[in-house]
Protein backbone atom coordinates (compact mmCIF):
# COMPACT_ATOMS: atom_id res chain seq x y z
CA UNK A 1 0.00 0.00 0.00
CA UNK A 2 1.20 3.51 -0.76
CA UNK A 3 -0.29 6.96 -0.21
CA UNK A 4 1.51 9.60 -2.32
CA UNK A 5 -1.21 12.29 -2.07
CA UNK A 6 -3.45 13.41 0.78
CA UNK A 7 -6.84 14.99 1.32
CA UNK A 8 -8.40 16.33 4.45
CA UNK A 9 -10.73 18.73 6.16
CA UNK A 10 -13.99 19.74 4.55
CA UNK A 11 -12.84 19.16 1.00
CA UNK A 12 -14.98 17.32 -1.55
CA UNK A 13 -12.37 15.73 -3.79
CA UNK A 14 -13.34 14.18 -7.13
CA UNK A 15 -12.51 10.51 -6.63
CA UNK A 16 -12.32 7.42 -8.77
CA UNK A 17 -10.97 3.89 -8.41
CA UNK A 18 -8.83 2.35 -11.13
CA UNK A 19 -6.20 -0.16 -12.11
CA UNK A 20 -2.91 1.66 -12.80
CA UNK A 21 -1.10 0.35 -15.86
CA UNK A 22 2.44 -1.06 -15.80
CA UNK A 23 5.04 1.38 -17.11
CA UNK A 24 5.88 -0.65 -20.23
CA UNK A 25 2.20 -0.66 -21.25
CA UNK A 26 1.99 3.10 -20.65
CA UNK A 27 5.03 3.68 -22.87
CA UNK A 28 3.63 1.53 -25.71
CA UNK A 29 0.22 3.23 -25.48
CA UNK A 30 1.81 6.70 -25.50
CA UNK A 31 3.73 5.77 -28.64
CA UNK A 32 0.52 4.49 -30.31
CA UNK A 33 -1.40 7.64 -29.28
CA UNK A 34 0.89 9.79 -31.45
CA UNK A 35 -1.18 8.65 -34.43
CA UNK A 36 -4.45 9.94 -32.96
CA UNK A 37 -5.82 13.30 -34.11
CA UNK A 38 -8.90 15.42 -33.54
CA UNK A 39 -8.80 15.73 -29.78
CA UNK A 40 -6.70 16.02 -26.64
CA UNK A 41 -4.45 13.04 -26.00
CA UNK A 42 -4.66 11.63 -22.48
CA UNK A 43 -1.19 12.10 -21.01
CA UNK A 44 0.82 8.99 -20.13
CA UNK A 45 0.61 9.69 -16.37
CA UNK A 46 -3.22 9.67 -16.65
CA UNK A 47 -3.59 6.33 -18.47
CA UNK A 48 -5.45 3.74 -16.36
CA UNK A 49 -8.41 1.33 -16.38
CA UNK A 50 -11.29 2.92 -14.46
CA UNK A 51 -13.19 0.76 -12.02
CA UNK A 52 -15.64 3.33 -10.63
CA UNK A 53 -15.97 7.11 -10.87
CA UNK A 54 -17.34 8.45 -7.59
CA UNK A 55 -17.33 12.18 -8.32
CA UNK A 56 -17.07 14.79 -5.56
CA UNK A 57 -17.20 13.02 -2.20
CA UNK A 58 -16.70 14.35 1.34
CA UNK A 59 -13.08 13.86 2.40
CA UNK A 60 -14.33 12.03 5.49
CA UNK A 61 -15.48 9.13 3.29
CA UNK A 62 -12.03 8.48 1.89
CA UNK A 63 -10.99 5.91 4.52
CA UNK A 64 -14.12 3.81 3.97
CA UNK A 65 -13.76 4.03 0.18
CA UNK A 66 -10.11 2.99 0.36
CA UNK A 67 -11.10 0.19 2.75
CA UNK A 68 -13.64 -1.14 0.25
CA UNK A 69 -10.97 -1.15 -2.45
CA UNK A 70 -8.45 -2.87 -0.13
CA UNK A 71 -10.98 -5.60 0.70
CA UNK A 72 -11.93 -6.24 -2.92
CA UNK A 73 -8.29 -6.16 -4.08
CA UNK A 74 -7.26 -8.52 -1.29
CA UNK A 75 -9.81 -11.10 -2.46
CA UNK A 76 -8.34 -11.29 -5.98
CA UNK A 77 -7.07 -14.83 -6.40
CA UNK A 78 -5.35 -14.28 -9.75
CA UNK A 79 -3.99 -11.15 -11.39
CA UNK A 80 -6.22 -9.70 -14.12
CA UNK A 81 -4.86 -9.78 -17.65
CA UNK A 82 -6.27 -7.35 -20.21
CA UNK A 83 -5.60 -7.51 -23.95
CA UNK A 84 -6.30 -4.52 -26.22
CA UNK A 85 -8.94 -5.51 -28.79
CA UNK A 86 -10.21 -2.39 -30.54
CA UNK A 87 -10.51 1.38 -30.57
CA UNK A 88 -13.96 2.82 -29.78
CA UNK A 89 -15.40 6.34 -29.55
CA UNK A 90 -18.24 7.63 -27.42
CA UNK A 91 -19.63 11.17 -27.55
CA UNK A 92 -16.59 12.61 -25.73
CA UNK A 93 -13.76 10.07 -25.52
CA UNK A 94 -11.75 7.62 -27.57
CA UNK A 95 -10.79 4.41 -25.81
CA UNK A 96 -8.97 1.14 -26.22
CA UNK A 97 -11.41 -1.63 -25.30
CA UNK A 98 -9.77 -4.67 -23.74
CA UNK A 99 -10.72 -8.31 -23.34
CA UNK A 100 -10.62 -9.55 -19.75
CA UNK A 101 -8.94 -12.94 -19.44
CA UNK A 102 -11.26 -15.28 -17.51
CA UNK A 103 -13.25 -12.25 -16.26
CA UNK A 104 -10.74 -11.57 -13.46
CA UNK A 105 -10.84 -7.76 -13.69
CA UNK A 106 -14.64 -7.87 -13.97
CA UNK A 107 -14.91 -9.92 -10.77
CA UNK A 108 -12.83 -7.33 -8.91
CA UNK A 109 -14.95 -4.51 -10.39
CA UNK A 110 -18.20 -6.22 -9.33
CA UNK A 111 -16.84 -6.76 -5.82
CA UNK A 112 -15.82 -3.08 -5.59
CA UNK A 113 -19.25 -1.95 -6.85
CA UNK A 114 -21.06 -4.01 -4.20
CA UNK A 115 -18.88 -2.68 -1.40
CA UNK A 116 -19.22 0.94 -2.55
CA UNK A 117 -22.99 0.57 -2.89
CA UNK A 118 -23.22 -0.76 0.68
CA UNK A 119 -21.33 2.35 1.80
CA UNK A 120 -23.83 4.52 -0.10
CA UNK A 121 -21.09 6.28 -2.10
CA UNK A 122 -21.72 4.74 -5.53
CA UNK A 123 -24.57 3.79 -7.80
CA UNK A 124 -23.75 1.16 -10.37
CA UNK A 125 -24.20 2.11 -14.01
CA UNK A 126 -26.94 0.37 -15.99
CA UNK A 127 -24.55 -0.98 -18.58
CA UNK A 128 -21.98 -3.67 -17.82
CA UNK A 129 -18.52 -2.59 -16.78
CA UNK A 130 -16.26 -2.41 -19.84
CA UNK A 131 -12.51 -2.75 -19.30
CA UNK A 132 -11.00 0.08 -21.32
CA UNK A 133 -8.29 2.74 -21.36
CA UNK A 134 -9.35 6.26 -22.27
CA UNK A 135 -6.72 7.58 -24.70
CA UNK A 136 -8.34 10.65 -26.28
CA UNK A 137 -10.84 13.35 -25.23
CA UNK A 138 -12.74 15.56 -27.66
CA UNK A 139 -15.68 17.93 -28.08
CA UNK A 140 -16.55 16.68 -31.54
CA UNK A 141 -16.16 13.02 -32.41
CA UNK A 142 -13.23 12.67 -34.85
CA UNK A 143 -14.52 9.30 -36.14
CA UNK A 144 -11.13 7.63 -36.05
CA UNK A 145 -10.69 3.95 -36.81
CA UNK A 146 -7.10 3.05 -35.90
CA UNK A 147 -6.02 -0.53 -35.34
CA UNK A 148 -5.61 -1.40 -31.66
CA UNK A 149 -2.20 -0.73 -30.17
CA UNK A 150 0.41 -3.43 -30.63
CA UNK A 151 0.55 -4.31 -26.97
CA UNK A 152 1.14 -7.60 -25.22
CA UNK A 153 -1.50 -8.69 -22.72
CA UNK A 154 -1.32 -6.33 -19.73
CA UNK A 155 -1.02 -7.99 -16.31
CA UNK A 156 -2.52 -5.75 -13.62
CA UNK A 157 -1.00 -5.99 -10.15
CA UNK A 158 -2.60 -3.14 -8.21
CA UNK A 159 -5.66 -0.96 -7.79
CA UNK A 160 -5.77 2.62 -6.56
CA UNK A 161 -7.93 5.43 -5.25
CA UNK A 162 -7.31 8.52 -7.38
CA UNK A 163 -8.15 12.17 -6.99
CA UNK A 164 -9.00 14.11 -10.15
CA UNK A 165 -8.06 17.79 -10.04
CA UNK A 166 -9.43 19.88 -12.89
CA UNK A 167 -6.91 22.24 -14.48
CA UNK A 168 -7.14 24.53 -17.55
CA UNK A 169 -4.87 22.09 -19.39
CA UNK A 170 -7.05 19.10 -18.44
CA UNK A 171 -7.53 16.86 -15.44
CA UNK A 172 -4.60 15.81 -13.31
CA UNK A 173 -4.88 12.42 -11.59
CA UNK A 174 -3.00 11.66 -8.41
CA UNK A 175 -2.95 8.39 -6.49
CA UNK A 176 -4.25 8.75 -2.93
CA UNK A 177 -3.80 5.10 -2.05
CA UNK A 178 -2.52 2.11 -3.97
CA UNK A 179 -3.08 -1.53 -2.98
CA UNK A 180 -1.65 -4.76 -4.33
CA UNK A 181 -4.09 -7.21 -5.85
CA UNK A 182 -4.27 -10.45 -3.93
CA UNK A 183 -3.32 -8.85 -0.63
Amino acid sequence: MSSPASVGGRERPRLFLAFPLPQDAVERLAEWQRGLTGGRIVTPQNLHVTLAFLGARPAGELDAIAGALREAAGRADEMPVLTPERYRETRSVGMVVCSDEEGRATRIAEDVFERLERLGVYQRERRRWLPHITVLRFRERPRLDPPPPDLEPVRLSEAAVYISVLRPSGAQYDVLESVALGG
